[in-house]
């Protein structure tokens, strides 16, 4: 996990909430690390490395593209929060043993919320992203429209097929 400071440094001068923000969440995706090897269902253990990935990534991308925050405000708020507190009673749960059914009722449906948790995640990244890509999409329909009014076509830069022609 590597955080650019110099940017951060910058965010806590000019966005002191949002450095705040990012700053929770950082620790907060250290008690998830933290919480791997505690778990001992290799699922859920796998789910948590693939979260705090994702979790990196948005932290990353908010901190190089600060104006991108309104679009993640439940995420810090409330889901990352909420994430942990389910990891701590699930990991308490798991260590008591507890076999009733009471507790094997809340270790499936805990498991279920993790990989639900990872797949949320893994969305709100890629929605970070969305416009971005729509944007650069969008800039190569151009050139490849500016391509071909100036006479050059896509076949001409596949240098293999006119050598075996």
């Amino acid at each position: 996990m590597v955080f650019n400071n110099r940017k951060t440094e910058t965010l806590k001068e000019t966005n002191r909430n949002l450095y705040d923000v990012l700053e929770k969440a950082k620790l907060q995706n250290k008690e998830i690390m933290n919480m791997i090897p505690k778990i001992e269902d290799s699922d859920i253990r796998k789910e948590l490395v693939e979260i705090n990935e994702t979790v990196s990534k948005i932290i990353d991308t908010i901190l190089k593209k600060p104006n991108k925050e309104k679009k993640i405000n439940n995420f810090f708020d409330y889901y990352l929060p909420v994430t942990i507190k389910i990891l701590n009673k699930y990991d308490e749960i798991e260590n008591q043993r507890l076999m009733s059914n009471e507790g094997q009722k809340f270790m499936m449906q805990a498991k279920s919320k993790i990989h639900t948790i990872n797949e949320a995640f893994k969305k709100q990244l890629a929605l970070l992203y969305q416009s971005d890509l729509v944007d650069v999409g969008a800039e190569m329909k151009v050139l490849d429209s500016m391509l071909k009014a100036d006479g050059y076509d896509s076949n001409d830069f596949n240098l293999n097929d006119k050598e075996e022609k």
